[in-house]
């Protein structure tokens, strides 16, 4: 998914500035990269979508603090993933796979079509993987992988530093590896590093 890094035509100002159809543009704009982080966390959609609703309420309440000068998304997956883990303290249900993540750290996933069956099984006990991981963890795999977040970014909208950032995004992904047959697991530092591990 690709970030979202400036805000279009000076939306922010234009909210500030009591625009009646810049809070509309707003959410719109937002809404969906908002949702996938809360469904990607909380796995349910009803309280992704609560959640999406009470963070563009917060965001609205809040229009006169955001910056001008830059995407408010990093501050909305900020405000989200509070909210997600706030309150759901500990779920574990099904999601759809983290497909990008999944690629990079099993090989050769579906080289040969007998291998689908073997593949589903692959991607079932990596989810359950995800789910797992402790949240500090699974938020940094969501932001990095799931979003394409720079670790830098990463570290900005969980509210840490990029080496703490750069520690879970590892010790989650060592966590994750353990969990494969050991003759489907990429290498440590192979393909998973492609940007900045």
């Amino acid at each position: 998914m690709q970030v979202i890094t400036q805000q279009p035509d000076g939306l922010v100002a234009r909210m500030r500035a009591g625009d009646p159809d810049a809070f509309e543009e707003f959410f719109a704009t937002y809404q969906r990269p908002v949702y996938i982080t809360a469904l990607a966390i909380t796995r349910d959609p009803f309280l992704a979508e609560e959640i999406l609703q009470d963070c563009f309420v917060k965001a609205y309440r809040a229009r006169h603090r955001l910056r001008t000068d830059r995407s408010p998304l990093p501050w909305l997956h900020r405000v989200a993933t509070n909210m997600c883990y706030s309150r759901i303290a500990r779920r574990r249900m099904i999601m759809e796979p983290i497909t990008s993540l999944i690629t990079n750290l099993v090989a050769d996933l579906t080289s040969r079509p007998d291998q689908v069956v073997e593949s589903r099984e692959i991607i079932e006990v990596l989810q359950r993987a995800i789910d797992t991981l402790p949240p500090k963890q699974q938020t940094a795999v969501i932001l990095y992988y799931l979003h394409g977040y720079s670790l830098a970014e990463s570290a900005e909208i969980a509210g840490c530093n990029v080496g703490t950032m750069k520690s879970r995004v590892h010790y989650a992904l060592k966590a994750l590896r353990s969990r494969l047959p050991e003759e489907r697991r990429v290498p440590a530092g192979a393909k998973v590093s492609t940007r900045e591990l």
